[in-house]
């Protein structure tokens, strides 16, 4: 079922029951903001914005960016795009002007939707790009809005809330078009179908098991697709969803409490933060309602075994799953790990709900347990292409295959860990090294509260390992404590370098690598070229 159809499904079913809020905390007044919509709202603003965008002349195969922070008017605006068989761009809401303009550029995009934090980012692009965009919305406080644009809800006022557009959409057609991170490179722009959507729906729903009265916490970013795949599981089954605009513990924590939360996604670096404020009573649980907290699960990076015990030292009744995905698959699910599988912690699991999974040899050839090699998957939610892009689509879909670029192997129960990124893994003096595997050894020492391994040149050995540490608050770290620490390593795998630094995370969570091999390369070489002379 195009997923349109169930949100029409879900305003005759559930009518006038909430389906989401948006919970902005009041950083300055003390304050929450708080809205919400019912289903049948979030139906009719829907099909508001489809009749207006199809009055604007949108047509079926047109593309439509949308760039906007998490809000209310999200998910309606997205649905209203598919409506009009138009593909939404989401994009991601960090990207600088040179990266929207490439990748508007690439989508040839005839309508394009911002908040208001985004004017200044357009300012220096808009006049490339007038000659392509007919229509600019504004989605943020009309008061704000640049004279070349038009308000959100001037745009849709004299719409009808019943859909008018007619526009037949198959199961097979193109629906959106979602941009890689770029934290390996240049964006590339995958393009997704309607049944690559649907199927998220059904995946998520399999794995976490939502029924209508869960509650699902969606704090990651809408334009990602794990955060909107994730929710899919809920939508699927007319459950209620609360958009937090915050990470800070204390803010979750009250979002669960208040809004009976039952199911939270949280990225590595939040539920480190939450176990912080625990341990030093900046939060104290006692205060806040979470019996209801059933599921937390964590995915777009590797998760520290050693974070999952702690965390169950807090919330020893919760549930814990990993989930394992890519923009190219749909975002999570093509590997799972299953909430009966807690005792394999550290596994990113087992093929998901109608995926299959191998891990190969550069040749293409499988490979035993126990041997790395790269992942490959295949199942309903492999993207059609990389657009416009058929030199990357040769390379990535194989055979009926999506070659994945990280490394991996089963163990001999079949379970898959994740070793690393095929373009992270550091070659020190003939030797593979797997940063994933240093950095989940120095996350257990109680100091650390985030690593990042990379390779920095050296003219002796080819690369070193090089760590970036961030002690947790408060906390003295010294490099002597580190490399005693790192004893319990194999001597090949021991940092040849330490660096005291914050460690740059992307809207998803996950390490920006390029950035701190750009950053800290340049002084290596250095440092060699003085040994040198």
């Amino acid at each position: 079922m195009i997923i349109t159809e169930i949100l029409a499904r879900n305003s005759r079913t559930y009518k006038d029951e909430v389906a989401l809020i948006e919970r902005s905390p009041g950083e300055h007044s003390g304050r929450n903001s708080r809205r919400e919509i019912t289903w049948n709202q979030f139906y009719m603003s829907a099909n508001k914005f489809s009749n207006a965008l199809t009055v604007a002349g949108i047509r079926k195969g047109d593309r439509v960016v949308q760039l906007m922070t998490n809000c209310l008017e999200w998910l309606p605006i997205y649905f209203g795009i598919l409506n009009t068989g138009a593909w939404v761009v989401p994009l991601n809401f960090r990207f600088e002007s040179d990266k929207i303009l490439l990748c508007t550029e690439v989508a040839e995009a005839k309508v394009f939707i911002f908040g208001e934090e985004f004017i200044e980012r357009l300012s220096g692009i808009r006049s490339i790009l007038d000659d392509m965009v007919d229509k600019w919305i504004f989605t943020g406080n009309p008061q704000f809005c640049p004279d070349y644009a038009i308000p959100y809800e001037v745009f849709i006022e004299e719409h009808s809330g019943e859909l008018q557009t007619n526009v037949k959409l198959n199961i097979e057609d193109d629906a959106a078009l979602y941009f890689t991170s770029g934290t390996t490179g240049t964006p590339k722009a995958v393009l997704l179908t309607h049944r690559n959507l649907e199927h998220a729906c059904y995946v998520e729903n399999n794995h976490h098991r939502q029924t209508h009265d869960d509650v699902f916490l969606c704090i990651p970013p809408l334009y990602h697709t794990g955060a909107k795949m994730h929710w899919m599981g809920s939508f699927i089954v007319g459950g209620k969803a609360v958009i937090l605009k915050g990470v800070k513990p204390e803010w979750i924590l009250e979002a669960v409490s208040e809004e009976k939360v039952t199911i939270v996604w949280l990225l590595v670096p939040w539920a480190h933060d939450i176990l912080i404020a625990i341990e030093n009573s900046k939060v104290v649980l006692a205060n806040y309602h979470l019996e209801q907290w059933r599921l937390l699960h964590i995915g777009a990076q590797p998760v520290p075994p050693s974070l999952i015990r702690e965390w169950k030292q807090y919330f020893p009744n919760h549930d814990y799953d990993t989930n394992y995905g890519l923009t190219e698959s749909t975002g999570p699910g093509c590997v799972h790990l299953g909430i009966e599988n807690s005792h394999k912690v550290g596994a990113i699991g087992l093929p998901g709900f109608d995926w299959e999974c191998g891990i190969v040899d550069g040749e293409g050839n499988s490979l035993p347990p126990g041997e790395s090699g790269e992942l490959i998957v295949r199942g309903p939610g492999m993207m059609k292409a990389y657009y416009k892009n058929p030199e990357a689509t040769h390379k990535t879909l194989i055979n009926g295959w999506l070659y994945t670029g990280d490394i991996a192997r089963y163990d001999r129960e079949g379970f898959i860990w994740l070793v690393d990124r095929k373009k992270d893994v550091i070659i020190c003096g003939g030797e593979n090294i797997f940063p994933v595997e240093i950095e989940h050894f120095f996350m257990q020492y109680p100091k650390i509260q985030d690593i990042a391994v990379i390779g920095l040149p050296d003219d002796r050995l080819g690369e070193i390992p090089a760590g970036i540490i961030c002690a947790k608050p408060g906390i003295t770290l010294t490099k002597m404590e580190i490399n005693e620490f790192g004893y319990g390593l194999p001597r090949y795998k021991r940092l040849r370098k330490i660096i005291f630094a914050d460690v740059p995370r992307n809207a998803t969570g996950k390490i920006e690598k390029p950035k701190l091999r750009r950053l800290y390369a340049k002084d290596s070489r250095k440092d060699i070229d003085k040994l040198l002379k």
